[in-house]
Formats: C-alpha cells, sequence, structure tokens
C-alpha cells in the first residue's frame, strides 16, 4: 500500500527508533497477532504517564476473536518514546473468578472456554509514579487495579461493580463495559472512566445502550455512577464507546459513537462530568462509522487559546451510501486525525494515518508534544484474523498541520 505525502509519509518499522523531526511519521508494531499464544490483539489503549512513559494495552483474545472470546488483558510500557518495549505482561486476572456472564450464553452457546477480560482504561494521576486502571470481566463485573511505580507492576484486583448499581435506576443493565481507551482527571483531582451499560435484548448483548461515566474523587479508593449522558432514543440510537476530555472552561466533554442515522459523532458536555448533561448534538466534521474514535487535548488549556484537541478515527462513510442511508454496511478504513482550535466547537485540519483498513485507536500526547495513535491495523491477507497488530504511531503537530487543506477520502 503506498500513501501519497499528502495523506501519510510511512516508515519502515527497522526506523521506528529514529527521531521524530517535523513532516514525519514513524510507527511500529506493539502487539502481534497470532504470537504470544492469542489469535488476535484488539480495544487498544494508550497512556503517558507524566514522566513520559508509554502504557499500551489491549484485549488479547485466544481463539475466535469475538468481542466473547476468552481474553486477558495485557500490557506493555516504553520509556523511550515507543522504540523499545518492555515484555508482555498479562494483568488483572481474578483468582478463583469463573462465572461467565447469563445475558449472553442465554443467547448463545458457542463462545469458547474461558473468561472475558475486556475494556482496560488507564488514568495516570498527577502524583508521580500512581496509575489508575479499570477494567471489566464477562461484561458484567469491573475492578480497579493501581501502581504505584509508573506502570512496571499493579496491585491486585478490587471489585468496583456495585459503583454501577447507581445506574440501576435509570437503567435495568445485564452488560456493562468501561471505555475503551484511556480516562481522563480533571483539574480539581476527580477521575472520570466513560462506560456504556446494555440491557443485552439486542444483538451480540451489546444492544440497546446508553453512555455514561464513573468517577473518583478520592484516588480511586470509591467509585460512583453518573447520571446517564447519552440516552438510547429517537436522536442518539445506542451511544455506546465514549471518550471525555475537560474543556478550558473546566466543564467536560463526552465524544461518543452511535448507530444514528446521522453518521456523526454526539456530543455531550456538563460542569463536573457527572450531573446535567446537555443535550446530545452531532459534531458535523467527525464522521462515524460505528467506531470507536479518541480525543485528547494537545498542550494546556487557556482562557486565550489556543485550545487544541485531537481526535482520531475511521474518517470513513458507510460503504454504499450517504450519511443518514443506514443499513448498507460499514468500512473501518481510512484512519485520520484531526484538529480543533477552539475545544472542539469546529474541526478544521486533518490528516490521513492509514488509509487501509484501520479501527479502533486511542490517542494521546508526550509530555514534549509527541503525539502517540495505538491503532488496529488491518493485513493485506483477507483471511482471518482481520487485524494484523496494533500499531503504534508517533508523529509531532507540524505533520497534523500539513494536512490541514487534504480533502475527506471516501471510498
Amino acid at each position: 500500500m503506498t500513501l501519497t505525502r499528502r495523506h501519510a509519509l510511512w516508515l519502515p518499522a527497522a526506523l521506528a527508533a529514529a527521531p521524530v523531526r517535523a513532516a514525519e511519521a514513524v510507527r511500529s508494531d506493539v502487539f502481534v497477532a497470532q504470537t504470544n499464544g492469542y489469535f488476535m490483539y484488539r480495544i487498544p489503549g494508550l497512556a503517558v504517564t507524566p514522566q513520559g512513559t508509554l502504557l499500551a494495552y489491549a484485549e488479547a483474545r485466544r481463539t475466535t476473536g469475538s468481542d466473547w472470546d476468552a481474553i486477558d488483558i495485557v500490557i506493555r510500557r516504553s520509556t523511550d518514546r515507543g522504540a523499545t518495549w518492555s515484555a508482555q505482561q498479562v494483568i488483572g486476572v481474578v483468582p478463583g473468578l469463573t462465572s461467565k456472564n447469563p445475558a449472553y450464553q442465554s443467547r448463545r452457546t458457542d463462545a469458547p472456554p474461558g473468561l472475558t477480560y475486556n475494556n482496560p482504561v488507564a488514568i495516570p494521576d498527577r502524583k508521580k509514579g500512581l496509575v489508575h486502571f479499570v477494567y471489566c470481566v464477562e461484561y458484567m463485573r469491573a475492578f480497579y487495579l493501581r501502581s504505584k511505580d509508573d506502570g512496571r507492576t499493579f496491585s491486585e484486583p478490587v471489585e468496583i461493580t456495585g459503583a454501577f448499581e447507581g445506574f440501576r435506576g435509570a437503567y435495568n443493565w445485564k452488560v456493562l463495559a468501561t471505555g475503551p481507551g484511556h480516562g481522563i482527571q480533571l483539574k480539581n483531582g476527580r477521575l472520570v472512566v466513560p462506560v456504556w451499560l446494555s440491557t443485552a435484548d439486542g444483538a451480540n448483548a451489546h444492544h440497546p445502550s446508553v453512555a455514561a461515566t464513573i468517577y473518583s474523587d478520592d484516588h480511586g479508593a470509591t467509585w460512583h455512577a453518573s447520571e446517564v449522558a447519552i440516552p438510547h432514543d429517537g436522536n442518539t440510537v445506542n451511544p455506546s464507546e465514549t471518550v471525555a476530555e475537560q474543556l478550558a472552561d473546566g466543564s467536560v466533554m463526552l465524544n461518543s459513537r452511535t448507530e444514528s442515522a446521522p453518521n456523526r459523532r454526539v456530543i455531550v458536555t456538563n460542569a463536573d462530568g457527572a450531573t446535567k448533561w446537555s443535550k446530545p448534538r452531532f459534531q458535523e466534521e467527525l464522521v462515524e462509522p460505528v467506531c470507536f474514535g479518541s480525543l485528547v487535548r494537545y498542550g494546556k488549556a487557556s482562557a486565550r487559546g489556543p485550545n487544541r484537541l485531537l481526535f482520531v478515527n475511521p474518517d470513513n462513510l458507510m460503504r454504499g451510501g450517504a450519511a443518514g442511508e443506514p443499513g448498507k454496511g460499514r468500512d473501518r478504513k481510512n484512519l485520520t486525525v484531526q484538529l480543533s482550535d477552539d475545544d472542539g466547537a469546529t474541526w478544521k485540519v486533518k490528516r490521513v494515518i492509514d488509509a487501509g483498513y484501520s479501527g479502533y485507536a486511542d490517542i494521546n500526547v508526550g509530555p514534549k508534544g509527541d503525539i502517540y495513535v495505538l491503532y488496529e491495523r488491518g493485513r493485506e491477507d483477507p483471511k482471518p484474523p482481520r487485524i494484523g497488530a496494533l500499531t503504534l504511531v508517533r508523529f509531532p503537530l507540524e505533520w497534523v498541520l500539513q494536512g490541514q487543506h487534504a480533502e475527506r477520502t471516501q471510498p
């Protein structure tokens, strides 16, 4: 596959350790399909600690690659901007846990043996060395880990499913999921993790769904349920995987995947990441191919600006149809980074990272301004597994700005 300079500049993986210069992007594979005893890796998450350490984590799927496969949570760590990585480590195993989610088991009998560990989310704390980590098991229980040594080791898991009981009055869920991607810490110290919930009455036991958050005001010791942020209704259909960022005025923005007819990302805001969410609106510039996308701030928020946000997802409308024409199939490809300089009000700059098959992606920024994207990269071979690797791409802001006049690429 060849990309023009206008869209992206690729370098071989062997050059991944080369210094980043203006107008340059480098990549390397972090998790590779059919290695370490796993069929494939999916659902990438990427966190950067205040010390500049990269934490890359994912679902390691053993046999079929499905959402309900036997899955482990795995993590790798880099202290040299992604040039080299620690050995792959399984984290979060809950001793003695064997229960499967009856919401799925009652609908399907073909799930492979073993537990589904899913939807990992990390939040580096501003306190040096502290990293918070949440994840789910069987889409029905949630757990919390912490690291006090910048992600080298993690504590034993503590169950936090009780926090989700706070949603029962508004939504009687049977399936829960954190993130995926990364969570955020607000200026006041509050930890915020986007979540989605389902009654499991529809497809894959993941539909219908609503989006919300859980939050902690005591560095992860206790967690609480927010109000439902995005409902499932005639306007927003099946909101699910959501990302969060704090805006310059202190408010919190959620940017959500839905299956709504406009095929655009859905935005809500509030003052505290938990209550009194705004009415959902569609962001015209951000196409929704029904896929997870990620959001992060670039630089410090300022009353005088510019207040830059970066967003990444497969920038691609449905195959064979236009916006507002559901049911004609969706292609996950054309992974693109977009830039806003007005705190997400408008998005005017964009550049393609991978024009080929590409899926979930998480974006983050290092303390020296490096931009990192960990994403699902497709294989040229159409045979399973379709996702060949979770690939890290590193580039400077200048690389994104060079794409400001690029036209939208459509299938």
